[in-house]
């Protein structure tokens, strides 16, 4: 009986190696499952913008600072970072943290940093394929692939709906597709499954019965 159980349990993990490796000889591109991605619900910061940065009790360190187009920011006694793809948290604390480690600010907490967006232009995401006005739409606060959806008109009766796709670019330039199963989220459930999107996604609507 046990022999029978691990012998089927053998079987089944060599069929799922088999099958992944299928998956990656059709697809050029690496697509992750929307479970294994981490969501994080916070405005992320893109070329283009412009944030307010100051430090407590400092009034030369209290700016508007645009962010360049390739996510570069400058403030002083920190130098220039790349805060593309940050929160405006993260971005907080990694000035607190450079602020610190100059010989000005060794003591300085994280919420003497303050860290605000005046101007939110740097975000926008693509939506293409069969969808009614596919486009490119711009936003300043958090959007989903549902709201992205939306905004591109819904689908069109030729859609794959199960089948749709989120492509994004890591600031190394590799490209991921990250599957979305709109049938899933659609009657109001699973909407832990409403994946947030990031500036510069592309979400592709394929036709039925060409993917």
């Amino acid at each position: 009986m046990l022999r029978s159980l691990s012998q089927t349990m053998l079987s089944l993990a060599a069929a799922a190696v088999i099958g992944a490796g299928a998956g990656v000889a059709q697809e050029a591109v690496p697509q992750v499952a929307p479970d294994s991605m981490t969501q994080d619900a916070g405005y992320r910061i893109n070329g283009g913008d412009v944030l307010h940065i100051s430090v407590y009790g400092e009034p030369n360190l209290d700016k508007d600072v645009p962010v360049q187009p390739d996510g570069g920011v400058a403030f002083p006694l920190v130098g220039n970072l790349n805060a593309r793809g940050m929160t405006l948290q993260e971005l907080q604390q990694r000035i607190a943290t450079n602020l610190r480690e100059s010989q000005y600010f060794p003591n300085l907490t994280d919420n003497e940093v303050t860290v605000s967006m005046v101007k939110a232009t740097g975000n926008s995401v693509s939506v293409v394929g069969q969808v009614e006005q596919p486009g490119t739409f711009a936003y300043d606060t958090q959007l989903d692939v549902m709201q992205a959806l939306s905004l591109a008109g819904g689908l069109t009766p030729f859609a794959s709906k199960d089948d749709i796709k989120i492509l994004r670019r890591d600031h190394g330039g590799t490209q991921t597709a990250i599957l979305f199963d709109y049938s899933e989220i659609e009657d109001g459930e699973n909407l832990d499954k409403n994946i947030v999107l990031q500036g510069g996604d592309v979400v592709v609507v394929p036709q039925a019965g060409l993917f």
